[in-house]
């Protein structure tokens, strides 16, 4: 069976069951299995069809065929289904003959014998999901727009769709699981959330660099930083404190230090005796979040590396603590020409002490030396 569903009206629940694409493994072969999900590609030939069903960064076959309940036209008509139209098919779910590399779901195929488009797409799109998922291996420029890539441009006005794509799905799923995994460590320590106001009445730190914004009648700003606020909240005995939320700058964004607008995740807390306990907790909430990436997120991280490759990330548990004293060594014995007390944090000593250390074979993160406004003696 096949054809169009009309308009959802919400007029009855049939009671179905829909299986995610991703569930879709060896443990369900034999078994009947429903799922809405949109169509990839298509490929047709006189008696049968294979169809890439995706559903957010998960694909899998499918596949149409002619048999005593499939007719040739549902295999026609499943061929000259549009990309990106939503569907629901159903089938049996049995075990691929050979691995299929172009899914998720290698060991797997569908074998459709209903399909009905929940929601049709347009015939041409402005851009095909396989141009903006290619790899850039070889060092092409976006800007430029080789043959077979999307500009950015295209992209941004295209937004919606360019979000579809299997990379995309994974790098917002990744961006959640740092902000899940930085939330639980803090948590699991005693920290509270907070959420600071982003529009303020006067600049919070200094006024060149702020967005001013009309409020009713008077002015307003966007807020720079929650610093002010974490530190008030430590003042108020809430001793630990984090907030993840919106910072806005005015600052030049032709570079890649400055940005208009991101995302902070700020930690605050109270200390004893010594600010090597604010280290410690910092240390192994980077930790939990490497584990829990590496761990919990493979998949994800699997999907951005076939279109940005990338070398596995390596982190030390615990972390490597360099001392200010010991950086400056390693960066004059590299031919560095830097004073005492300089800061480790501008961008030619940093970028160059980040590089003796992976020649070093030593990871790509550390904990790097403070600067020396925030304390005295030998710095961590």
């Amino acid at each position: 069976m096949y054809g169009v569903l009309p308009t959802v009206q919400s007029t009855e629940r049939t009671g179905r069951v829909w299986t995610a694409i991703g569930q879709l493994t060896s443990a369900l072969v034999g078994q009947r299995v429903l799922v809405r999900a949109r169509v990839h590609t298509t490929r047709a030939t006189a008696k049968q069809c294979f169809i890439l069903l995706r559903q957010q960064h998960f694909t899998v076959q499918g596949i149409v065929y002619v048999s005593d309940v499939v007719s040739k036209p549902m295999v026609r008509f499943t061929g000259n289904l549009n990309r990106e139209a939503i569907i629901d098919a159903e089938g049996e779910l049995k075990a691929s003959p050979e691995k299929v590399t172009s899914s998720t779901q290698e060991d797997v195929e569908l074998h459709i014998d209903r399909l009905f488009v929940v929601s049709d797409s347009l015939p041409k799109l402005p851009l095909q999901l396989d141009d903006a998922t290619r790899s850039r291996v070889g060092g092409e420029q976006e800007e430029s727009g080789p043959a077979g890539f999307v500009n950015q441009d295209v992209r941004l006005d295209n937004r919606i769709i360019d979000l579809r794509t299997v990379t995309n799905q994974a790098i917002f799923r990744l961006q959640a699981g740092v902000c899940r995994l930085f939330r639980e460590y803090l948590m699991s320590e005693g920290f509270v959330e907070i959420h600071t106001p982003k529009i303020i009445s006067a600049a919070s730190e200094g006024g060149a660099n702020v967005f001013e914004v009309s409020y009713f009648k008077g002015s307003a700003y966007l807020a720079q930083s929650p610093q002010l606020y974490k530190q008030m909240a430590l003042a108020a005995d809430f001793e630990k404190v984090f907030t993840i939320g919106a910072v806005f700058r005015a600052e030049d964004s032709n570079t890649h230090r400055h940005l208009t607008e991101f995302v902070g995740v700020d930690a605050e807390m109270t200390f004893k005796e010594h600010y090597h306990e604010v280290l410690d907790v910092l240390d192994k909430m980077f930790v939990h979040i490497f584990k829990g990436l590496r761990d919990q997120y493979a998949t994800e991280i699997a999907t951005v590396r076939k279109q940005y490759p990338a070398e596995p990330f390596k982190f030390l548990e615990p972390s490597l603590r360099l001392k200010y004293s010991e950086g400056v060594k390693m960066l004059r014995e590299a031919g560095v020409e830097m004073g005492d007390e300089e800061d480790l944090r501008l961008e030619g000593p940093a970028s160059f002490l980040c590089s003796v250390m992976r020649e070093s074979g030593c990871p790509k993160r550390i904990s790097s030396a403070i600067p020396m406004m925030y304390c005295k003696g030998d710095r961590v």
